[in-house]
């Protein structure tokens, strides 16, 4: 038993009306709720960031979903390796359970399940022999930009394997891939996104980025270049992974972490079948797109 799905995540903020419109601009749909500002996909029932005040931005929980069984299993798994469950960060966070991995990041697994996101209409490319769109324009709207739904998150941890270990052992993900002691990715046992968790190495815990599907590589385009008009700093791209396929560009928030836009990410089946790959570390960020800017790997935090 395991989690099903990465519900959320939380950041504490030291300036709650930038992060509202930081992640307004970005295409997130906020509101106000008992003291925390949280924030939905358009057509998605279900909150996926959550901002808390505080004195610097840090990561403030991430939160899982599973059902009663799974519940079950991983408070067992808890207490058989010692692991004390915590109060949580706030009184309207209260529900599942909470506790602390070996970062000391806050966690939640609550029953509940995933929302249903909008489907998207289908995205046709005219190639060579393959010509389907006749007629019409194939270029998008000057228009905003709604993500569909968070896909996943990447923590900086001074020990991947240990992180590895405690989320796997744990919680039940399965490791998809990985390149060497630099970086892994995590999938649910249940399939679906190549990694709905990232964890890269660095000296010092820290949140890096959060990722958030979108309808097209044009809505990648678009969502992009209508953050960067409103002031916001370039994080990275465009280009394309190779560990997960995903396209993408990140965008620097008011506190040097990244929101990605993304999409076309590869999907694991749900039978066990993926074999996780360790690939080379000219692989481990991009297949093609600009040079990755000098401080894209630097956490932040640390330097905070």
């Amino acid at each position: 038993m395991s989690v099903q799905a990465l519900l959320s995540y939380a950041l504490t903020v030291p300036d709650l009306a930038a992060g509202q419109r930081f992640y307004t601009t970005f295409g997130l749909t906020g509101k106000e709720r008992d003291g925390i500002l949280t924030f939905r996909c358009e057509g998605r029932d279900q909150d996926q960031v959550r901002l808390l005040e505080g004195r610097r931005k840090q990561l403030n929980h991430l939160c899982f979903g599973t059902d009663a069984a799974g519940c079950t299993a991983i408070k067992a798994r808890l207490a058989e390796r010692h692991v004390e469950e915590i109060d949580p960060p706030h009184p309207a966070l209260a529900g599942g359970i909470w506790f602390r991995d070996p970062d000391g990041n806050a966690v939640n697994v609550r029953i509940e399940a995933a929302k249903p996101s909008r489907i998207a209409p289908p995205v046709t490319f005219n190639t060579p022999g393959h010509y389907d769109r006749i007629g019409k324009p194939g270029h998008p709207k000057r228009s905003p930009v709604h993500p569909t739904r968070l896909g996943h998150v990447l923590l900086f941890t001074p020990s991947v394997d240990k992180m590895l270990g405690f989320y796997g052992d744990v919680l039940g993900m399965r490791l998809s891939d990985r390149s060497g002691p630099m970086i892994a990715f995590l999938h649910v046992a249940g399939g679906g996104d190549h990694h709905v968790v990232a964890l890269l190495n660095n000296p010092h815990p820290g949140f890096h980025h959060a990722s958030f599907e979108v309808e097209s590589i044009d809505a990648i385009g678009v969502g992009a270049a209508n953050v960067l008009a409103a002031g916001y700093r370039n994080g990275w791209g465009f280009g394309r992974h190779v560990i997960g396929s995903n396209f993408f560009h990140y965008m620097r928030d008011p506190w040097n972490s990244l929101a990605e836009y993304f999409c076309d990410i590869d999907q694991i089946p749900a039978d066990g079948s993926w074999q996780a790959q360790d690939y080379p570390g000219q692989d481990s960020l991009y297949i093609w797109g600009p040079f990755p800017p000098e401080d894209f790997g630097t956490n932040f935090e640390a330097i905070d």
